[in-house]
């Protein structure tokens, strides 16, 4: 058997993009160590597991890949696991699964130098590293991107100081804590030079960004200095706004500057006032219908994006029939629904779960397929229209392209799929021929 590499690593990134983001970090700090990236898990001499702890589907998907990780592992290779379920559940991480060497927490991401160099001695036990932190420790030599193709996403703030009922995230990540604006500005510029398309800015909750370091929510001033300065990125994507943010300030840098998309994602939950009490987020269901309204008289073209959860214990019949009539009301472009799922330290738990899972599966259901009427009419009215498509994908054996227009945001909306030859460019210009869900056919022109 041929000796596993020992400078070598592979990293696996489970759940959103801020966790991507960090996996990138992971993998700076690695390269730092003069340990070499590799795609073969069973070429690496450390294979970290970057997990996703946030809901329960969540949680399945990361224990069955540490798992499988754990049985495949050669001897010689050792397994470090990270990220949410780390922080979350390291015991039951160790009574679960046999063949773990390492755990490390989310709120320093150096502290996974302190881990690699204590597994560079040979120990029997599992190495848990979790030095004590009120917040997530900022990384001002590490750079916060993740890049994709053409595309990147680069993280501004991590943490939350939100109280929302259903929400383990403030109890995993601590609370918000912002990059100084010279640090993001320096990674967007980096993005730029790097022939990079598409910044996605993500965040817990970017509109919340500045908060801790400058005394007041400090996002589009941190937009009024980024966005002139990309003068070669063509697309700048908000991930997400949170209700309540600057609508009208927003608006005015979405008309002002060509490079920031007219793509508003505005995660709202529920649309029912008593149910989002009890969830704890804001009740003031007449600011969303005016500030998208107001938006959308400002923006024709603006696209929403929300997403919402049914189930919450205190969701009745009625409350659902609410959300159903504000779903029909408000006509967003994107929706995603969730059910609710119980969760350790969260102010929720002592609601318990009494809505049945094929009630919750049930309303999920409807939801999605009133949305797919909603969409298809929508998307009905892109046909025969042209757009710049940034190509993701390219198969020349059959002359198709893949890849999105700018009202799709990377993994969680629609795909193009278009006729055409791939020339090397990053866009090509199509004209929208067909919608089949929430995917759209074209042509190259």
């Amino acid at each position: 058997m041929k000796k596993i590499p020992e400078n070598t690593f592979h990293i696996i990134s489970l759940g959103c993009a801020k966790n991507l983001v960090d996996s990138q970090s992971y993998a700076q700090l690695m390269r730092k160590r003069n340990l070499i990236q590799t795609e073969k898990i069973n070429k690496a001499k450390f294979i970290l597991v970057n997990t996703c702890g946030f809901i329960h589907d969540a949680r399945e998907e990361s224990f069955e890949t540490i798992q499988t990780a754990a049985k495949q592992k050669k001897p010689g290779q050792k397994l470090i696991v990270t990220g949410c379920l780390s922080e979350r559940y390291k015991e039951a991480l160790l009574d679960k699964v046999d063949g773990i060497d390492g755990l490390v927490g989310t709120r320093n991401l150096h502290d996974l130098a302190a881990l690699l160099g204590a597994l560079e001695n040979e120990t029997k036990d599992p190495l848990v590293y979790f030095p004590e932190y009120q917040r997530i420790v900022n990384q001002s030599d590490l750079n916060s991107t993740a890049i994709q193709g053409s595309s990147a996403y680069l993280k501004i703030a991590d943490g939350c100081r939100r109280t929302c009922a259903y929400c383990a995230i403030p109890f995993i990540k601590g609370p918000l804590v912002s990059r100084p604006r010279e640090q993001v500005l320096s990674d967007a510029l980096l993005l730029q030079a790097q022939g990079v398309q598409e910044i996605n800015l993500i965040a817990q909750d970017p509109t919340d960004y500045g908060l801790d370091l400058y005394g007041k929510p400090s996002f589009t001033q941190l937009l009024e200095e980024l966005l002139p300065a990309l003068t070669s990125v063509p697309w700048v994507r908000i991930l997400y706004a949170f209700p309540g943010f600057e609508a009208q300030k927003l608006t005015q840098l979405m008309v002002a500057h060509k490079n920031l998309l007219h793509y508003l994602d505005l995660p709202l939950q529920h649309a029912s006032p008593e149910v989002l009490k009890s969830m704890l987020r804001p009740s003031d269901v007449n600011w969303v219908r005016n500030a998208i309204s107001n938006m959308r008289k400002q923006i024709p073209d603006l696209v929403v994006r929300t997403t919402l959860i049914v189930g919450f214990p205190t969701e009745t019949e009625q409350d659902f029939k609410i959300l159903k009539d504000f779903v029909e009301e408000m006509q967003f472009d994107h929706l995603g629904v969730f059910t609710y799922s119980l969760e350790e330290n969260t102010p929720a738990k002592s609601l318990g779960d009494p809505i049945p899972q094929e009630v919750k599966e049930s309303r999920r259901l409807e939801l999605m397929e009133l949305q797919s009427k909603l969409s298809l009419r929508k998307q009905s009215l892109l046909v025969g229209r042209e757009f710049d498509m940034l190509i993701e994908g390219a198969d020349p054996t059959q002359n198709v392209l893949v890849g999105r227009i700018w009202r799709d945001a990377p993994e969680v909306d629609g795909l193009v799929i278009a006729t055409g030859k791939d020339t090397g460019d990053p866009f090509t210009r199509v004209r929208i021929t067909g919608v089949t869900g929430p995917d759209l056919y074209a042509e190259q022109i």
